[in-house]
């Protein structure tokens, strides 16, 4: 090959890693136990596992109809049995999340962890039967997490204003600083979450779903870097006690004053998500395009100056 040409080559593969750097492979924290891992299998199996959910509905699902989400939230056992593990007979007694799916706590009392296992392969009812999707190893964590893993909060939580009973705001203000405020800010407001096309801010969840939030405090978010308060040593009080201080963060459901605006002005109503109605998703849409049409354009124009610059140089110096 001529010095020129690969020369040309080196200049143009050094770009194309520049240009893939900004969005390389983050590395995620794993649990270092397995009844952490079991309950990040509970939250999100799939994730926790890095396939894609299986297609359609999980087949016990059907057998309800409160509950009318479908796909991959249907295959989560959250979302079946609760955060608080106590399904029918817990926070999803009601509401929008209601299946009328088993208490855990009460299901799985006096069985052994091969006996839980066994459930989570079919043993009782072939529609709950897992082994298709998750290893005997996968079934053994999540087995641990509901032998060993389950608390009880209910004795935390106020099952009608969903706060916190008794929680310590100063101390967990300072868990919260010390681990937490990196990641999401001092006002809870850094990470957005998205939740049934809704934005949302640490403290939205704190106050709507604590129990969520207990869970994940505990034993973090599969694929994240989020970390786990079972593995910081954390115990079960000091989980509430953030969750405490949480909830005292903005919920973004606050009216705030809008700067500048005349009398009888109101702030916006509307927590996020693409423009409304179908003329503003088509321009949302189109902006989108565009702006990915634009980004790849510069991209390609920067590579043909520096390999013409590259060419030219080359040539000046023979």
């Amino acid at each position: 090959m001529r010095p020129l040409n690969r020369i040309l080559l080196v200049a143009i593969a050094t770009i194309l890693l520049l240009g893939v750097g900004t969005v390389s492979a983050r590395s995620f924290k794993a649990p270092s136990d397995d009844v952490s891992a079991g309950a990040q299998l509970y939250d999100r199996w799939y994730a926790a596992i890095g396939v894609s959910a299986p297609d359609g509905n999980m087949p016990l699902w059907g057998t309800q109809t409160t509950n009318t989400r479908s796909g991959p939230d249907t295959w989560r056992c959250s979302e079946c049995h609760g955060w608080d593990y106590q399904g029918a007979d817990g926070a999803y007694r009601s509401g929008s999340h209601a299946t009328g799916f088993p208490n855990l706590m009460t299901a799985t009392a006096g069985m052994s962890t091969d006996e839980i296992v066994a459930t989570l392969k079919g043993s009782k009812e072939p529609a709950h039967d897992f082994s298709s999707y998750l290893d005997d190893k996968n079934l053994e964590k999540l087995a641990r997490f509901l032998k060993e893993g389950v608390l009880d909060d209910s004795f935390a939580i106020d099952h009608v204003t969903l706060k916190t009973k008794g929680g310590n705001l100063e101390h967990g203000k300072k868990l919260y600083d010390e681990t937490c405020v990196r990641c999401h800010g001092a006002d809870g407001k850094l990470i957005i979450f998205r939740t049934e096309g809704v934005n949302e801010y640490l403290g939205s969840v704190a106050n709507r779903d604590p129990y969520r939030f207990l869970h994940r405090t505990r034993f973090g978010v599969a694929g994240t870097e989020m970390p786990i308060g079972r593995e910081l040593g954390w115990k079960p009080a000091d989980g509430v006690d953030v969750l405490a201080y949480a909830q005292s963060l903005p919920s973004g459901m606050e009216q705030e004053p809008v700067a500048n605006a005349g009398a009888g002005s109101e702030p916006p109503q509307k927590l996020g998500g693409p423009a409304s109605g179908v003329f503003g998703g088509m321009l949302t849409g189109l902006g989108a395009v565009l702006g990915m049409v634009g980004i790849s354009a510069l991209f390609l124009f920067t590579l043909i100056v520096i390999g013409v610059l590259v060419v030219w140089a080359l040539r000046k110096r023979q």
